[in-house]
C-alpha cells in the first residue's frame, strides 16, 4: 500500500523508464526482445507485500501477486482471486468465495487458508510488518499487537469453511471492505514464505502475471511473464525490467536517446517543453496523486494550539497557483481536499477549505498568535529525497516561508528515496517533509484511514506524522457503518473538514500523469494509480 496505496508516495510520481536493458547490460540485448524496461528507484524494503509502503516497491509487487480484487483504469472493482465477496446486512461480516483452480507460480494451490495465514502474519505486531494497520478492522487484531507475542497466531475474526471459502468477522461495520482488500498488504503468500520471510522478500514467489527473475540492488529488478497465469491481467509483453535512476533528467535523456521505453514522470526541467519534444511520445492526463507537506506532531512548536496556528499560517503562506504555474508549468493543480480529482467523493468545496487560500496577511497574523503562546525559535526544515524531483518546489516554499515569517527555513536533503523513506519509517526526520498519497484502492477511505487514523500511527501504517484525533477516527467509523455509498461519502467529507481544522499535513496539489515514451513503444496505458498499466505495454516489432 502506498497509500493504503496506500499507498504514501515520495515523488510526485516515482519514475518509470522503459527500454530493452538487462541489469548491467546494454539497450536492446537479444535476450530481452519483447520486454519493456521501465524506470524506478530502489525499493525501501524487500518485496514482501505487507512491508511495501513506497511506490517503487508497489510497482514490482503488484505484478508478482494477485489479490482478491483488482481495479480497472477508471477504478472499477474487478474480481481477481475472488469469485464473490458477500457482506451480511450491516457489513460486520463478509463471506469470501475464491475461484477454483487458483495456484502460486510454484504450483501450490491458493486457498482460503493462504489468505487467512498471510493476513494474520501481516496484522501480527510480532512480525513487524509496516502494512499491518490495514487489518485493524478485523476481529482479533488487538490481541495480535504484542511485539513479543506468538508470530504464528491467527486473527480470531478469520475462519476457513473449506479450501475456497473464507469467513471474515469485523470488529465494527466496514462498507469499504470489498475495496480495501485491493490493498497490497492483502496479497496471499505461499507456505514457503514462512520458512524465511527475509529470504522470500528478496526472491518472492507470487500468483500474479509476472515471475521474479533477478534483483541487482541499486540497478534493476527484472520480471518475466508467467506462463501459468490465468487471472484478469494478462501480460501483453514478455517481461518488465525496472531500472533504478537517481536523477530524473538522466532517465528523460535515456528516453530521448532510445534507451528507455517509458518514463512515468517528467522532470521539472522538461515540463515546459516535453509536449513538443519530437524525440518522445508525450502523455498528460488527470491522476490520483495527492501531495502534501507533512509536519510531525512531535516537532517543536507544532504541538497543541500553537502547532495548529503555525500549520494554518504556513498553509496560508503558500501560493499554490503560482507554484503550479511557475514551477510545474500546469502539470499539477492546487489541492482542495485530501484525496484526488479522480477519486469518487472528491470535493472542491469542503467546509474549512479557506485554510488553503493564499493570504500573507492572515498567515502573519496566525504566526503572531502562535508566538504569543510560545515565541518561535530555531530553524524550520523541509526534508525530501534528491532523486524525487522535489527540489524546485521545496525551494519555492522555503523562499515563501522566509519572506512571510522572516524565519530561517532550510532544506533537509536525503540522497535517495530509500534513505528518506527509511528515515521517515524510523521517525528520524525532525522537520516537515514532502509526502503524498496514491491509494491502492480507489476509495476515500484508502486516502484517509491509512494516512491519518490513530491506528495507522506509531509505525503501524502510513500516518507518518503520528496524528491522532478521536473526532477524526469517529468520522471514519461512522462512514464505515454506512452501507449507502452517498451517505458514507458525505461523512468522509466531514472527516476531511476535521483534517482541514487540524492540518496534520498541509495539502499542496494533485499531480497529473505526465509521461514520455520511446516512439518505438506500441500500446501505452495508465492505471487507476496513475502509473503505467504494465501488463498492457507493448513494443513495435523491430
Amino acid at each position: 500500500m502506498i497509500g493504503a496505496l496506500g499507498a504514501v508516495v515520495v515523488a510526485a510520481l516515482v519514475l518509470e523508464g522503459c527500454g530493452s536493458t538487462t541489469p548491467g547490460g546494454h539497450p536492446g540485448s537479444a535476450d530481452e526482445r519483447g520486454a519493456v524496461t521501465v524506470n524506478n528507484v530502489e525499493p525501501v524494503s524487500d518485496l514482501t507485500p505487507s512491508k511495501v509502503t513506497d511506490t517503487a516497491g508497489w510497482k514490482v509487487v503488484s505484478l508478482l501477486f494477485d489479490g482478491l480484487v483488482t481495479f480497472g483504469r477508471e477504478g472499477k472493482l474487478i474480481y481477481a482471486d475472488a469469485e464473490s465477496i458477500t457482506p451480511n446486512q450491516d457489513a460486520t461480516a463478509y463471506t469470501i468465495k475464491l475461484k477454483p483452480g487458483l495456484a502460486f507460480s510454484d504450483g501450490e494451490p491458493v486457498t482460503a487458508r493462504s489468505y487467512a495465514r498471510s493476513w494474520s502474519y501481516a496484522a501480527n505486531a510480532a512480525n513487524g510488518q509496516t502494512g499491518g494497520s490495514i487489518f485493524s478492522g478485523i476481529a482479533g487484531y488487538g490481541q495480535l499487537q504484542d511485539p513479543h507475542g506468538d508470530r504464528d497466531a491467527i486473527l480470531s475474526g478469520l475462519s476457513v469453511d473449506d479450501e475456497r471459502t473464507l469467513q471474515v468477522r469485523l470488529s465494527a461495520p466496514d462498507s469499504s471492505f470489498p475495496y480495501k482488500v485491493g490493498d497490497i498488504s492483502f496479497m496471499p503468500l505461499p507456505s514457503v514464505a514462512y520458512r524465511d520471510m527475509t529470504a522470500f522478500g528478496r526472491h518472492p514467489i507470487g500468483n500474479g502475471p509476472y515471475l521474479f527473475q533477478s534483483w541487482t540492488p541499486n540497478q534493476a529488478i527484472r520480471l518475466i511473464r508467467s506462463p501459468k497465469y490465468h487471472g484478469p491481467r494478462h501480460a501483453r509483453n514478455s517481461g518488465i525490467t525496472f531500472r533504478d535512476y537517481t536523477d530524473p533528467n538522466t532517465a528523460y535523456a535515456d528516453v530521448e536517446a532510445g534507451n528507455l521505453d517509458l518514463l512515468d514522470t517528467v522532470p521539472t526541467s522538461s515540463l515546459a517543453s516535453y509536449r513538443k519534444d519530437p524525440r518522445v511520445r508525450s502523455f498528460s492526463q488527470p491522476g490520483p496523486s495527492f501531495r502534501s507537506l507533512a509536519i510531525p506532531s512531535g516537532l517543536a512548536h507544532f504541538q497543541g494550539e500553537e502547532g495548529r496556528l503555525r500549520r494554518t499560517a504556513i498553509s496560508h503562506a503558500i501560493d499554490r497557483a503560482e507554484v503550479a504555474g511557475k514551477v510545474f508549468h500546469g502539470s499539477v493543480t492546487p489541492a482542495t481536499d485530501f484525496t484526488a480529482p479522480t477519486i469518487a467523493g472528491y470535493s472542491k468545496q469542503l467546509a474549512g477549505s479557506e485554510v488553503l487560500g493564499y493570504d500573507q496577511a492572515k498567515a502573519r497574523e496566525l504566526w503572531r498568535r502562535a508566538d504569543a503562546i510560545s515565541a518561535w525559535s530555531g530553524v524550520f526544515g523541509i526534508a525530501y529525497a534528491s532523486d524525487s524531483g522535489d527540489k524546485d518546489w521545496v525551494d519555492a516554499l522555503i523562499h515563501a516561508l522566509h519572506r512571510t515569517f522572516g524565519i530561517e527555513v532550510k532544506s533537509d536533503v536525503f540522497p535517495t528515496a530509500k534513505e528518506f523513506r527509511t528515515a521517515i519509517n524510523n521517525r528520524q526526520v525532525h522537520s516537515a517533509f514532502s509526502s503524498g498519497r496514491q491509494s491502492d484502492y480507489p476509495h476515500p477511505e484508502g486516502y484517509l484511514f491509512q494516512g491519518y487514523s490513530s491506528s495507522a500511527a506509531d509505525g503501524k501504517g502510513l500516518n507518518y506524522g503520528d496524528y491522532k484525533s478521536e473526532a477524526f477516527d469517529a468520522f471514519l467509523a461512522q462512514a464505515a457503518r454506512q452501507t449507502d455509498q452517498s451517505a458514507a461519502f458525505d461523512t468522509y467529507l466531514r472527516a476531511q473538514s476535521q483534517l482541514l481544522h487540524d492540518l496534520p499535513a498541509i495539502p499542496l496539489w494533485y499531480a497529473k500523469v505526465c509521461a514520455v515514451a520511446n516512439p518505438a513503444m506500441g500500446h501505452v496505458a495508465f492505471n487507476h494509480m496513475g502509473l503505467p498499466s504494465y501488463t498492457e505495454l507493448t513494443k513495435r516489432a523491430g
